[in-house]
């Protein structure tokens, strides 16, 4: 069910950091094989309790959970959850971190922390209070209920829900539109909408000044702009 183990985590957070740095990676998607799409934390091997001191706990937290969500909102390019099967625990905020998701008919999400005894890590009481408000996140927290596809997208965390079979050849059509957008626009766009909820109108305000004027300077916006001025279509090269 893809529980994710310390190395899978380490080696997702560096290829994130690379589809960043990569000119030629212009769209992320995250899916998995298998019955489910990531079950939350592979918990065998953590040490015992008894063997912790104070702060241990935080720190992983930090250094583990934490910059695992934040890579991927922290990413520079789009990136698409495609999820395939259960996405609980991290697995769910892996999901909830992305720019866009799709899920299979066959999905579900679950908050499964409370049922083990654990307070939501990974960030999911940051994000999800964001996507649909305090009550349903802690309904959803509280009671750690398993979370239908369909009833996800009616709550607005999910963008679309498609059968199986449909789910690879969706996230294809979608990663390939957004790999044929101003990619460094995307980019921009993407900072100005995380950071939203979390700034007060006149931050905002500044902060998307200065993406209009970093944008500006890109290849990418003289070619939209020269596209509309010529009535053709814009070819984008992501720079």
């Amino acid at each position: 069910m893809n529980a994710v183990t310390w190395d899978q985590r380490e080696r997702i957070i560096a290829l994130l950091a690379e589809a960043s740095a990569d000119p030629a990676v212009r769209a992320v998607v995250v899916t998995a094989t298998g019955r489910g799409f990531c079950a939350g934390a592979d918990l065998r091997g953590s040490p015992p309790a008894g063997d912790r001191v104070a702060g241990d706990v935080a720190r992983m937290i930090r250094q583990g959970a934490q910059r695992f969500i934040a890579a991927v909102m922290d990413c520079e390019k789009p990136v698409i959850a495609a999820v395939n099967g259960t996405a609980a625990g991290i697995g769910a905020h892996l999901a909830f971190a992305c720019d866009l998701v799709l899920a299979a008919e066959s999905a579900r999400f679950v908050e499964v922390f409370a049922r083990r005894g654990l307070v939501p890590d990974g960030g999911g009481a940051y994000l999800l209070p964001r996507l649909i408000g305090p009550q349903r996140t802690k309904e959803l927290m509280y009671f750690g209920d398993a979370l239908p596809a369909a009833e996800a997208h009616a709550m607005g965390l999910v963008n679309r829900v498609v059968p199986a079979e449909d789910l690879p050849k969706t996230a294809r059509a979608w990663a390939e539109r957004l790999a044929q957008g101003p990619t460094r626009a995307l980019a921009l766009t993407k900072q100005l909408v995380n950071a939203s909820l979390d700034t007060d109108r006149p931050t905002a305000f500044a902060a998307e000044a200065t993406a209009q004027e970093l944008n500006m300077t890109t290849r990418d916006a003289q070619e939209g702009v020269a596209s509309f001025v010529e009535r053709r279509e814009a070819r984008y090269e992501g720079r």
